[in-house]
């Protein structure tokens, strides 16, 4: 029995910061909206503002997708919008992509559904470039990245060794340790794991994870000793690597980045707040609290969009993506994952940080796109 602990030996985000990611601030914390799952926010985004975001931040609003680089809709060519895929996630890809083609389409973009569960990878050829809305294993890991750079059609987002880098959560939290980065500490686990080792080296509660899975899919809060064996064999149904990972007792955020920037911060709060943002709570569920503003001051705000680019640089992210983050109880920032295609269902969380930057979802999608010209 062989058990890989990795202890975070840089501790406490205030350390970590680099001196010219922090300028002074005001330290008291912003009056907070809360805002509700929207129905549906994806078609709410392009009318007028109402109730459900709260959109003051210290962003100067973004340019619409007429200002954009690409003033035209036939500078974009033939658009597959490549969603569905054989992934655990092709549920929530399904529906992720049918609101990135719609609101292509309403923008006049000649965008057509291509789905690799039912045809030829090598029918992409036909077209321009792609939109990749393909979550999950096969179009989040590496493998559609690199079929499209051997094909030489440009495609929105990360390349191959991000993509990779990303669906693998050990190698990602490996590699924000080397470059100092703070992350949650955690341990791979087999089959012949000693569970009281693990409990004595991270503690409980636990949250047992799939190792190359996304939306939540396969995760466990395990509160008891007696909870891993179970909780460890849910992961392994999604794969062959498992990992235990040291509960973080605090508030959960997530920072959205285009174009190299950090978007207002989102702060998440499941309706059962001893539990975590689950795939029942991301997709399902119409009680998850979402809040912007998100009630950090601006520094620690400004701190934790700091940490969330350098985390996204250091694994090559490009384009567009998400950081999850833990703040614990005193203060402290912990890194939990990267997404690289993130979703962009009703239920999403890039679609809320953008409109809080001033930006509709069918601009959102067409600025995506134009990173490919």
């Amino acid at each position: 029995m062989t058990i890989n602990h990795q202890e975070n030996s840089h501790q406490g985000n205030k350390q970590q910061e680099d001196p010219n990611m922090l300028n002074q601030a005001n330290d008291s914390a912003r009056s907070t909206t809360i805002i509700t799952n929207p129905e549906p926010a994806l078609v709410a985004a392009g009318q007028a503002e109402g109730n459900h975001i709260n959109n003051q931040s210290n962003h100067e609003p973004l340019q619409s997708a007429a200002n954009s680089k690409v003033k035209d809709a036939s500078e974009f060519g033939k658009v597959a919008v490549v969603y569905g895929g054989t992934s655990n996630e092709r549920s929530v890809s399904l529906d992720s992509g049918a609101a990135v083609l719609q609101a292509l389409q309403n923008k006049g973009v000649d965008a057509t559904h291509f789905d690799p569960k039912h045809q030829d990878i090598t029918e992409l050829r036909d077209y321009d470039r792609v939109f990749n809305v393909l979550h999950g294993r096969g179009g989040e890991d590496g493998l559609l990245q690199g079929v499209l750079q051997w094909l030489d059609i440009p495609q929105t987002g990360s390349g191959i060794l991000a993509s990779a880098l990303g669906m693998d959560k050990v190698r990602t939290k490996q590699l924000w340790q080397g470059c100092g980065l703070s992350t949650a500490p955690f341990a791979l686990l087999t089959a012949d794991t000693d569970w009281q080792q693990v409990v004595n080296m991270l503690g409980l509660p636990l949250i047992i994870k799939p190792v190359h899975e996304g939306s939540s899919i396969g995760m466990t809060k395990v509160n008891h000793l007696d909870e891993l064996p179970a909780a460890y064999a849910t992961a392994a149904q999604c794969g062959d690597k498992v990992m235990a990972e040291r509960w973080i007792t605090g508030r959960e955020f997530t920072i959205v980045i285009i174009d190299d920037e950090a978007y207002p911060v989102i702060r998440l709060e499941p309706a059962d707040i001893s539990n975590f943002y689950d795939f029942e709570a991301k997709y399902n569920r119409n009680d998850t609290g979402y809040y912007i503003p998100c009630g950090l001051s601006e520094h620690d705000e400004k701190h934790l969009q700091a940490l969330s680019l350098a985390a996204f640089r250091a694994v090559d992210a490009k384009g567009w993506g998400r950081i999850d983050a833990m703040q614990d109880n005193n203060g402290n920032f912990w890194l939990l994952e990267i997404n690289t295609v993130p979703g962009m269902t009703s239920h999403s969380l890039v679609p809320m940080a953008a409109k809080a930057r001033g930006m509709d979802f069918e601009s959102l999608c067409w600025h995506i796109l134009a990173q490919t010209v």
